[in-house]
């Protein structure tokens, strides 16, 4: 099972924070407050934040420029993840992965049936790893941020987080780029 093993040291780490809307301002954006409460208060550091309208390639190239910041290990966006015309975010951030961690997206949608049942068939919440930084694209609600945070990522960004967590294996997720 789980746990936080309290012998190790918390380390925290430098999150991103993108809203991707039409209509949301730094005013109303209740589900970037959200993330941004949440990591700030399990110790993490928001390294950056930034709204930007469904646009997949402005999402893609926002992705793209925080993955080549070293002073950002994690990105979280929320918005987007829908079924409709516009909702893009999940291929802007496939246009980016080197690799997709498959499994977010399944215990996302676990979590979710919990909460609303089979309404979590319409998200389409995926992660995914690139230039040693990781991605996660959340729904646009402050109810589903909280329960990505919550349930999932509070977890997997907690260097104390037993068996494994993302953070522990952070220094090897670009030795890709720095073979011969």
């Amino acid at each position: 099972m789980s746990r936080i093993d309290e012998s190790r040291t918390f380390m925290p780490v430098r999150i991103a924070v993108l809203t991707v809307s039409d209509t949301r301002a730094a005013s109303d954006d209740r589900s970037g407050d959200v993330l941004v409460q949440r990591l700030s208060d399990a110790g993490h550091i928001l390294a950056a934040r930034t709204i930007i309208r469904d646009e997949r390639t402005k999402i893609a190239d926002q992705l793209r420029i925080w993955c080549a910041d070293d002073a950002i290990d994690v990105v979280i966006s929320t918005g987007g993840t829908g079924l409709t015309g516009r909702d893009v975010t999940v291929e802007a951030h496939r246009d980016v992965y080197e690799k997709e961690i498959d499994a977010f997206g399944t215990v996302f949608t676990h979590v979710s049936m919990a909460k609303i049942g089979t309404s979590a068939v319409q998200s389409r919440a995926t992660g995914g790893v690139a230039l040693g930084t990781y991605l996660f694209a959340l729904p646009g609600s402050p109810g589903a941020c909280k329960d990505a945070w919550d349930e999932i990522l509070a977890y997997q960004l907690d260097y104390r987080h037993r068996p494994c967590n993302f953070v522990e294996i952070m220094p090897r997720l670009d030795e890709h780029l720095r073979r011969k």
